[in-house]
């Protein structure tokens, strides 16, 4: 099965109403872990700290994943289907900017 962000989203929250269905809706929590989170993705892209001997720990593709978590945690919250809202802040961002390229466009 391919990794979406709409299968994520799913699987976080299917995870949660299983495992802690009382954080389903703690919007402060999650956005108060993104901060966190994006606060420890800026000092390892300060240290240049990649992955090692499949290690991820303390590691940029760490913090990243993490930062993403929480992102789709929070979306969870509101009830945001973010590939959803992407496609359609690209749609704007086409017509602000005269971009003439599709999210959704297929290559031949």
């Amino acid at each position: 099965m391919d990794l979406t962000i709409k299968r994520i989203q799913e699987y976080l929250k299917e995870k949660y109403e299983i495992c802690k269905p009382e954080e389903m809706k703690n919007h402060e929590r999650y956005f108060l872990k993104l901060i966190e989170e994006i606060g420890e993705l800026a000092e390892v892209i300060r240290k240049n700290k990649r992955i090692e001997n499949d290690n991820i720990k303390d590691s940029i593709e760490e913090e990243i994943s993490d930062v993403l978590y929480y992102i789709l945690m929070l979306a969870n919250t509101y009830d945001i289907d973010v590939e959803e809202m992407f496609r359609k802040k690209e749609e704007l961002n086409a017509k602000r900017y005269g971009h003439k390229i599709s999210i959704d466009k297929k290559e031949k």
